[in-house]
């Protein structure tokens, strides 16, 4: 099983930046696909970005062109460089991992989570 830890949340304006980190431990990350979700207050977990085994990336359409996934193998942790933040991106960000290490958009077929970075873009 491997620990995820989220970092680099926090309060920013309205076409701010943020990076956000997800260190792993327990095991590596390298053979993984590993994801971003976010969830707002009575939403559902929605799908942000994933990288997967071999570095591939994928962004849902809302976040194309301004956020960016990256893996660190060397460092077992996967970033999301988010740029020009909208107040509606306001959530929880959670990073997770899936060992099959291929493409997923589904939060089902993740095994395991972080606890979660709160981001708020205020406006």
């Amino acid at each position: 099983q491997v620990l995820l830890v989220e970092s680099g949340g926090g309060l920013v304006q309205a076409g701010g930046s943020l990076r956000l980190s997800c260190a792993a431990s327990g095991r590596t990350l390298s053979g993984d696909a590993v994801a971003w979700f976010r969830q707002a207050p009575g939403k559902e977990r929605e799908f942000v970005s994933c990288v997967d085994w071999n570095s591939r990336t994928y962004y849902a359409d809302s976040v194309k062109g301004r956020f960016t996934t990256s893996k660190d193998n060397a460092k077992n942790t996967v970033y999301l460089q988010m740029n020009s933040l909208k107040p509606n991106e306001t959530s929880v960000y959670y990073c997770s991992s899936r060992d099959r290490g291929n493409y997923s958009s589904d939060p089902k077929n993740y095994e395991c989570w972080g606890q979660g970075t709160q981001i708020t873009v205020s406006s």
